[in-house]
């Protein structure tokens, strides 16, 4: 694609899953990708061993691209300002400047909203919301100091539109993200960087290994979508590389449901006024 040969991106939660399909294919279109991944927080299962092997497993796939890119890990909280400024400083040393940011780390906790602790939603948007326009701002902010165009992609959900209960965190805090693209695409549209989104659907990836591997779980799911299946982390990766691409040039503010048509309802594609 056009105008991504050459530059240099962060993913964030670049280890695993849509984030690691992104920055593998960045790195195909000649991007330098650093991959931004997170040790263990309190209370999570996987160890930082885990989650290192998974992140140099995806530098090692970049840097074997044809294409002249090379792979970087760094580690940070993007939750943590001071950790989101360390990492942009450290992948600025590596490659001399940041053009494009993907905004991909997220969390989400499962309970029924009469039960959920006040801590647990607060995590899921310090990540999610807090973490992503952390990063923003950060980016944005290299951009105008050095006079340069850019563009940043996030991740957000089917669900910054339809509702997922017993999620309620994640729900709230992809309903921001639909404002945080919008605002920041309207407020710098005039310095030529572009901000926008993809909203994936039901997604192909390890964290959803407990749907996909069981077969009347994962028919349960792409009832739902009328294109009759879920997608995959490489459907989503093309659309992000799309968007941070030349080939949007003229495209800011806008959310890419990638989705199979999901956000049409399908349970809706029959007729069921009284006409």
């Amino acid at each position: 694609m056009r105008g991504l040969s050459g530059n240099t991106a962060i993913v964030t939660g670049g280890s695993s899953g849509i984030g690691q399909a992104i920055a593998i294919r960045l790195g195909e279109e000649g991007v330098n990708v650093a991959v931004n991944y997170v040790g263990p927080m309190e209370g999570a299962t996987a160890t930082r061993e885990a989650v290192e092997a998974g992140a140099n497993a995806c530098v090692e796939a970049v840097n074997a691209c044809q294409a002249s890119s090379r792979g970087f890990l760094v580690e940070a909280d993007v939750s943590d300002e001071a950790s989101v400024q360390r990492m942009f400083a450290d992948v600025r040393r590596e490659f001399g400047t940041v053009d494009f940011l993907v905004n991909n780390a997220g969390i989400q906790i499962a309970q029924n909203s009469d039960l959920l602790d006040a801590t647990a939603f607060d995590r899921v948007l310090t990540v999610n919301l807090r973490g992503s326009f952390l990063c923003a701002k950060e980016h944005i902010s290299q951009l105008l100091g050095d006079d340069r165009e850019g563009a940043i992609v996030n991740v957000s959900s089917v669900h910054q539109l339809i509702p997922k209960p017993k999620f309620l965190g994640y729900s709230v805090s992809k309903g921001g993200m639909q404002n945080l693209t919008r605002t920041l695409a309207l407020e710098y549209a005039d310095r030529g960087i572009r901000v926008n989104a993809i909203g994936p659907g039901a997604t192909v990836t390890p964290i959803n290994r407990a749907w996909v591997e069981d077969p009347e779980k994962r028919a349960l799911v792409t009832a739902h979508i009328p294109m009759g299946r879920a997608g995959d982390a490489e459907e989503m990766a093309a659309t992000t590389a799309f968007l941070l691409s030349d080939d949007a040039g003229y495209i800011t503010g806008q959310t890419i449901f990638v989705d199979g048509g999901l956000t049409l309802y399908n349970d809706f594609r029959g007729t069921w006024s009284s006409e």
